[in-house]
């Protein structure tokens, strides 16, 4: 995203990613990140260490947005790590994974619809591939399948399935 001058001075990248979106908007996109990887997590019922696993995984995923050649991106991860955040992130999955994930889905609808109202074609393409992108490393965090350890697959069907409605939801609007 340009930079905007305000009284001779330029805005971070997060300044002008805030004054480019309603607040409403900005919370949307900030939000996202963590609400998919609480849906990948909940894509495959796994034990509580796989879910550690994967929770972690997503965790450096949203992190590593911070090395994102777009602003937005960028803007994001600072948003999400400048949050005072009293109940810092867990591993978890939701209690009704098809509820929990059909809500992410619809959110992902309607941060595809506010990235291309409001953000340049760049930026919203990157957003878009950090989001797909953290999902897929939760989703390939942990083997689903097997018996200690041994066996099992990367992903799942069910994860596979996941991660082609993520894609659709955010590229189809």
């Amino acid at each position: 995203m340009p930079s905007q001058q305000a009284s001779g001075n330029l805005l971070s990248a997060r300044e002008s990613a805030l004054l480019a979106f309603e607040p409403h908007e900005w919370e949307l996109l900030t939000r996202l990140p963590a609400r998919v990887v609480i849906a990948a997590t909940s894509a495959e019922s796994d034990s509580d260490r796989r879910t550690v696993d994967e929770g972690l995984a997503g965790i450096n995923a949203i992190a590593a947005g911070s090395d994102s050649v777009s602003g937005l991106v960028k803007a994001t991860v600072s948003a999400i790590y400048a949050e005072a955040d009293p109940d810092p992130p867990t591993a978890e999955q939701f209690r009704d994974r098809k509820a929990g994930i059909t809500e992410v889905l619809v959110s992902c609808r309607a941060a595809a619809l506010v990235l291309d109202a409001r953000a340049s074609r760049a930026d919203a393409t990157a957003y878009r591939d950090w989001v797909e992108s953290i999902a897929a490393t939760v989703c390939g965090a942990a083997k689903s399948g097997g018996v200690m350890g041994i066996g099992g697959t990367s992903l799942s069907r069910k994860e596979q399935q996941f991660l082609l409605d993520l894609a659709e939801a955010l590229r189809n609007v």
